[in-house]
């Protein structure tokens, strides 16, 4: 299995996502979510990370985390390796739970967080599992809609793009959740380049100029033909005149055997 490429970075945000294997179920009764939450609650003491949203499924969870400490990795190796061995040992089993790695996307916190944000929450909703989003008791939309505090959470980040005053943001996140109830509404997952990146084309070159080439070279990088081959032929003149420091102008009227290695 091709092994999934990750950009760790401090502050990042992703989107983590997991399945069950064979899409069985990785929750079966109540104290299974508990103990996942309790995971994370550990994950965030020993490295760091912030939760800003998260809904918990029966076969697969979402999460929107951020990395102040650039150790996505680590952290999540950590929750579904936990999660994991609970399972296992308490059901006398052994083996995968999870089906292969975990999927973490770089989000664009300005432009798109706050859509996947209500994209995540709506999807007990979507589900049939719940008629309004707050009526289902393993996502974080409860405690966006209340002053209740969090353990889990940390909600300043969505609470601020939503509203600049704290006492008007949870009527406003509620109404911009629920104003989606009912309509077609089109993922904002739909929208992911080359298989990690959701933002705008600005976000997506800054995330991409933080990948090491050699990355883009090993084949057991999933994605990385994508992200190879989606440069405009603009971008690669750039990257290759500022690896010979040379005008654009130097490449495109000269054909030297060098520029020709350059792929």
């Amino acid at each position: 299995m091709a092994r999934p490429l990750r950009i760790e970075y401090e502050d990042a945000v992703y989107h983590v996502t997991s399945r069950g294997n064979e899409r069985k179920k990785i929750f079966f009764i109540k104290h299974d979510y508990d103990k996942f939450l309790n995971y994370i609650k550990e994950a965030k003491k020993k490295y760091g990370i912030l939760i800003h949203a998260y809904v918990l499924m029966g076969n697969h969870y979402h999460l929107i985390m951020e990395t102040p400490n650039a150790n996505m990795s680590r952290a999540m190796q950590y929750i579904n390796g936990s999660y994991t061995a609970y399972i296992n040992a308490k059901n006398k089993r052994s083996g995968h739970l999870f089906q292969g790695r975990y999927k973490a996307i770089n989000v664009d916190v300005d432009n798109y967080l706050l859509e996947l944000s209500r994209y995540i929450h709506l999807n007990p909703v979507r589900a049939k599992m719940a008629e309004k989003p707050e009526d289902y008791q393993y996502s974080s939309y409860r405690a966006y809609v209340s002053n209740k505090e969090s353990d889990v959470l940390a909600k300043g980040l969505i609470m601020g793009l939503i509203s600049g005053k704290k006492k008007e943001s949870h009527k406003r996140y509620r109404a911009f959740v629920e104003s989606a109830i009912g309509k077609e509404t089109e993922s904002p997952l739909k929208e992911v380049y080359g298989g990690i990146i959701l933002g705008r084309t600005g976000f997506i070159k800054q995330t991409l100029a933080r990948l090491k080439n050699e990355y883009l070279q090993e084949e057991e990088i999933a994605n990385r033909r994508a992200l190879r081959t989606s440069y405009r032929v603009e971008e690669i003149i750039d990257m290759v005149s500022n690896y010979f420091q040379l005008k654009n102008d130097d490449i495109t009227r000269n054909n030297k055997p060098e520029h020709r290695k350059i792929s």
